[in-house]
């Protein structure tokens, strides 16, 4: 059975609804924020926006455990506010301010939150996969019960990491759900024009890991893919692998001009858009109003300017912050020598 078959045959609640209309909305609203804000140079360096891909957060949020693990790659701001982190703390950091959640020394590409089980965003390309297989392993070790949801770009799919920790995690039955956000682009080079295998999912058969593609625009699939997906890695049989389908409207990073695409194919996908479909539902279903919807929107416009208002106000870290965080003195049990 597919999953457009399943997702028609399965009914969520108006609580799931309007929760996963409220988490891509807000995204989409700091994200866009964020885009004006590195037009005007308050956030300098990098910045990836998410704008377009908001299912593939808020789906997986709503499907997996409190305690589990996410990682990710540098496009990684949406993940920690589905997870629910304070939006003041993400914007702080993306002004490098001392109040981030990173202390103001990670920036847009290395947001973290142990709080809310969000183990970083990642600026190497690939380099959050085997990181993703090691949390899964701390898992596994310590019998938790738990899982990590591992997210990479389709650019990291020809990485030797990736391979690496697939076959590492498949040999040691590893509690990780891999995740390839196919957006379709590798920065500005198309999928198709870097391998001859386009159908992404197909790669993990070289591991018997079991994988399948998901409809990465519409957070109703997203959430059964991910459920399904974690009851399977839970029962002990080792990973699973995801291939999210989805579309990115902006640029690789706001550098980007985009010449790789044309303005048809963009219009065409934001005719599936996310929360738009969602958005539809609400109101066929009659969970909510035009305008009970459109207060929403207008509070959480409200909420991300509140979040500016913070990071302009807070402090830079001081000099000797430098020093601090390099490294981490703790004891680990199974480290020591018997």
């Amino acid at each position: 059975m597919s999953t457009e078959q399943v997702t028609k045959e399965r009914t969520f609640s108006k609580e799931t609804y309007m929760k996963w209309y409220e988490d891509m909305l807000l995204i989409r609203r700091f994200e866009e924020k964020c885009g004006q804000l590195y037009g005007q140079q308050k956030i300098k360096g990098f910045c990836h926006l998410y704008i377009g891909q908001e299912a593939c957060a808020a789906g997986a949020v709503s499907a997996l455990e409190e305690g589990d693990k996410y990682i990710t790659a540098y496009r990684d701001h949406a993940h920690p506010l589905a997870l629910g982190t304070n939006p003041d703390a993400v914007m702080a950091e993306l002004y490098g301010k001392a109040t981030g959640c990173s202390k103001g020394k990670g920036g847009s590409m290395h947001i973290f939150d142990k709080e809310v089980g969000f183990v970083g965003g990642h600026g190497i390309v690939g380099g959050q996969i085997p990181l993703g297989a090691g949390l899964a392993f701390g898992e596994k070790y310590n019998k938790t019960g738990k899982l990590c949801i591992c997210y990479f770009g389709d650019g990291a799919i020809r990485q030797g990491a990736m391979h690496e920790a697939f076959n590492m995690a498949m040999t040691w039955k590893l509690p990780v759900i891999f995740v390839v956000e196919n957006n379709g682009y590798a920065m500005g080079t198309s999928v198709a024009r870097t391998s001859n295998v386009t159908e992404l999912y197909q790669l993990g058969a070289a591991y018997d890991i079991p994988s399948r593609p998901v409809n990465g625009m519409d957070v109703q699939e997203v959430h059964i893919a991910v459920e399904e997906a974690a009851a399977y890695v839970r029962e002990g049989k080792g990973p699973y692998f995801l291939e999210f389908r989805t579309y990115r409207y902006k640029g690789h990073s706001m550098s980007d001009p985009q010449k790789y695409r044309t303005k048809e194919e963009v219009a065409e996908y934001k005719k599936q858009d996310p929360i738009e479909q969602v958005k539809q539902i609400i109101l066929e279903k009659e969970y909510a109003t035009e305008d009970e919807l459109k207060q929403l929107d207008k509070s959480l416009k409200a909420r991300v300017m509140e979040s500016v208002k913070f990071a302009e106000e807070s402090p830079y870290p001081d000099a000797g912050e430098i020093y601090k965080d390099v490294y981490v003195e703790e004891n680990y049990p199974f480290l020591e020598t018997k």
